[in-house]
């Protein structure tokens, strides 16, 4: 038990917050309300289990440079808190809920949870050759919306699919900002992102159009699924939230990133799965 909750601290189990409400804004828009317990109950296993999978072999696949990164270093891995063993049954046995979840969900989120469960793991390596591994971490979470709306329709639509396009700018946007801690390390081992190649403030001035596309496709998910005026209200808030997060950082100041992203990027996604309720 002692392992498992060092594994769970590891991985950041309670920021399932970030991917979560918008797993169920994809779901409420898709059922036009509560969907149920039974559906309900499986789609946060199946959140529960991807995201524990991908967080893991993030950890796992990272392993050497997060132990020569100052920031990093001190995590339970690269301390030996946690065994390479142990931590690869963990990523199994998560892989394995989630493909289940999927199984008693539909036929098609069966089909697919092999794709994404690929694509939430295979984000950990796009550092290695790509500068736009933040929008690959997008694509990542923002299947959740849209695994959502699957998960209760067994279809695809444009509604669920512009939903998740607004979460991947949105996390791409996030995750820019946060990757401009390690510049410096990024460029020393080899490691690819915006800030890496263009430097912090062209990298802010990059994520801050990310958040403006975000806010935009929001807006017109609202006007596409015909949600009410509280949804709108609502979405005044986020364009606060995202501002605000703007603001509380700077290239030449960092020192405010887990205020803007943590808590500011948790309110967001709250507001927004409570933006849908209201809307509906």
């Amino acid at each position: 038990m002692k392992r498992i909750l060092t594994i769970l601290e590891m991985i950041k189990f309670e920021h399932t917050v970030f991917a979560l409400p918008f797993a169920l804004m994809g779901t409420w828009l898709a059922a036009r309300g509560w969907p149920g317990w039974y559906k309900f109950t499986w789609i946060i296993i199946a959140m529960a289990g991807a995201r524990s999978a991908a967080m893991a072999f993030n950890r796992f696949a990272d392993l050497k440079f997060d132990a020569k990164n100052p920031r990093t270093s001190s995590r339970a891995l690269p301390k030996g808190r946690i065994k390479i063993r142990e931590i690869i049954l963990f990523i199994i046995i998560s892989s394995i809920l989630f493909c289940f979840a999927a199984y008693m969900l539909n036929t098609l989120c069966f089909i697919l949870s092999p794709i994404a469960l690929a694509i939430v793991l295979l984000y950990s390596y796009t550092k290695r050759f790509t500068p736009l591994c933040h929008l690959f971490l997008g694509l990542a979470i923002g299947l959740a919306p849209f695994g959502g709306w699957v998960a209760i329709t067994g279809s695809i639509s444009f509604l669920s699919i512009l939903l998740s396009i607004g979460i991947l700018f949105w996390i791409a946007g996030f995750d820019i900002l946060y990757a401009c801690q390690d510049v410096d390390f990024d460029r020393t081992e080899g490691l690819k992102s915006i800030p890496a190649l263009l430097g912090k403030k062209k990298a802010f001035n990059i994520s801050a159009i990310f958040h403006f596309i975000t806010f935009c496709i929001f807006l017109l998910v609202g006007i596409i699924g015909e949600l009410d005026a509280g949804y709108f209200i609502v979405m005044f808030l986020v364009g606060i939230f995202l501002f605000i997060e703007h603001r509380v950082i700077s290239p030449d100041n960092m020192k405010r990133i887990d205020l803007a992203f943590f808590t500011i990027n948790g309110a967001v996604s709250i507001a927004m799965f409570t933006a849908t309720i209201l809307g509906l």
